[in-house]
């Protein structure tokens, strides 16, 4: 490799590092602010188990499945629900920070669409925190929490206290997360192994119903709220940056 383009290489790496460190900045900086939204709306719980009653209501109206009976017969299984349990824990902010991460450095102009897709999934979802705060499954009659019972918890005993507000149920990030990561990696990405993918936001919706975290309605709204949001995704140029392959060449031309 010759002196100029070992520089460009080395050029094109600092580029991409530069890059990372300025997005990280900002998605630390929109968490931030994301944070103290729901530190607000904690301060407005006090109709947060009424609106639980009307969610499990309108659920029942809907004839959407009981969530309780349910986790009843997850209950049946406790390795299952350790496993749900540690699912919710440990891999919905992970393997989300870890596919923006890979955008960032290698799908770049897909990743801007991606990532102001999640801005605006996220802070819909802040507006329905504060607007419609909401107690989780686990803290109704009925339902247990699994967390707790297994000693896995990511929230504690204290539904009060605490630097998380757990009145924010509506609507479900877990699942409007899973959701947009999938619906992204299966667009952006060419590997005939790309949709599977679609168990990630799949396995979700489960866990959080079946750890009592959820309700229902809590996932169904941020797949609305992720509709809403798809325009910036799917706007001109997610494609851009993505590898061809041998059938997107156009054949040459033959002189006769």
């Amino acid at each position: 490799m010759g002196i100029a383009a070992a520089e460009r290489v080395g050029e094109g790496r600092a580029q991409v590092f530069w890059r990372v460190v300025r997005e990280a900045i900002l998605l630390a900086t929109l968490f931030l602010v994301y944070s103290a939204g729901r530190q607000i709306a904690a301060r407005h719980t006090g109709s947060a188990f009424d609106h639980a009653h009307e969610v499990l209501s309108l659920q029942n109206w809907l004839h959407l499945p009981n969530e309780a009976a349910v986790q009843h017969w997850a209950l049946e299984f406790p390795h299952l629900i350790k496993g749900a349990n540690l699912y919710y824990a440990s891999v919905h902010a992970p393997l989300t920070a870890a596919v923006l991460l890979w955008l960032s450095i290698w799908r770049p102009k897909a990743y801007s669409h991606v990532r102001w897709t999640m801005v605006s999934l996220t802070g819909l979802a802040l507006i329905g925190h504060i607007a419609f705060p909401l107690a989780p499954p686990r803290m109704m009659p009925g339902f247990v929490d699994t967390g707790l019972l297994f000693g896995q918890s990511v929230y504690g005993p204290d539904h009060t206290g605490g630097a998380v507000n757990q009145f924010a149920a509506m609507p479900s990030l877990h699942v409007g997360w899973a959701a947009l990561v999938a619906l992204s990696m299966i667009l952006i990405t060419r590997s005939r192994w790309r949709w599977l993918w679609l168990l990630h936001p799949i396995v979700t919706f489960g866990v959080v119903v079946v750890t009592a975290n959820h309700y229902w309605l809590d996932g169904i709204v941020a797949l609305v709220l992720l509709a809403v949001s798809l325009p910036l995704l799917l706007r001109p140029g997610l494609h851009a940056d993505r590898p061809r392959t041998r059938n997107s060449v156009p054949p040459r031309r033959v002189l006769k």
